[in-house]
């Protein structure tokens, strides 16, 4: 096999410094150019930086929300699993009830995903949360669809679902909708559970110098 690094803490300090060296964070905040790092690092492409769209200050707003206690709502298992709970502030809850059975009968009367039956579970619990969305386009449709019912709003979406149908359009929406929600999210048909989980990470570890 020949050598190779060993070493984890090298690893990740080449990690960040290759993704600072390829990166032009130039034209973001310091709090966007360290989560947009730490999404980089999760899937290995720098080109993603182009497509990254900004609502406000989503680093700042979910950053404070977790430092008071916020649960983190996640439309799939896999975006929870991948959530470090070592760098949760005040041992946040993760909320995630896409496998439970009810949400499956509700999605097969409604005629919908079972991804999108699981949103109107999110309510009780929206309020002021953290939202991070990373595979089902439906979820963020859904989503945007209570909110405009009157639903309460999180303190940041995290949207990266991904795919072929509906994924593009379902961020497009989340950017035309106007919310006075801070959040961030990937144009086009990329996404995926790690960058929901990174962009949840990022924010748990907390200072801009603590991101990068």
């Amino acid at each position: 096999m020949g050598d190779y690094l060993r070493d984890p803490e090298e690893i990740t300090r080449r990690s960040f410094e290759t993704v600072r060296g390829e990166c032009d964070l130039s034209g973001l905040t310091p709090n966007q150019g360290a989560l947009a790092v730490r999404l980089v690092h999760a899937c290995g492409m720098t080109d993603i930086l182009d497509d990254l769209a900004w609502g406000g200050a989503v680093a700042e707003a979910g950053r404070a929300a977790l430092a008071h206690g916020a649960p983190i709502i996640a439309d799939a298992r896999m975006v929870a699993e991948g959530i470090t709970r070592a760098f949760l502030p005040r041992d946040n809850g993760i909320f995630c009830s896409l496998q439970d059975p009810a949400v499956a009968a509700r999605a097969k009367k409604l005629g919908t995903t079972r991804s999108a039956a699981a949103v109107d579970d999110w309510r009780p619990r929206l309020a002021g949360a953290v939202v991070a969305i990373g595979n089902a386009p439906t979820a963020l449709f859904r989503l945007l669809e209570i909110l405009a019912e009157g639903a309460p709003p999180p303190a940041a979406i995290l949207a990266f679902p991904v795919g072929f149908i509906g994924a593009a359009e379902s961020k497009d929406a989340l950017i035309a909708a106007g919310l006075d929600i801070p959040y961030v999210t990937l144009r086009g048909r990329r996404g995926g559970s790690a960058l929901a989980a990174a962009a949840v990470n990022a924010l748990a570890l907390g200072q801009a110098s603590a991101l990068s």
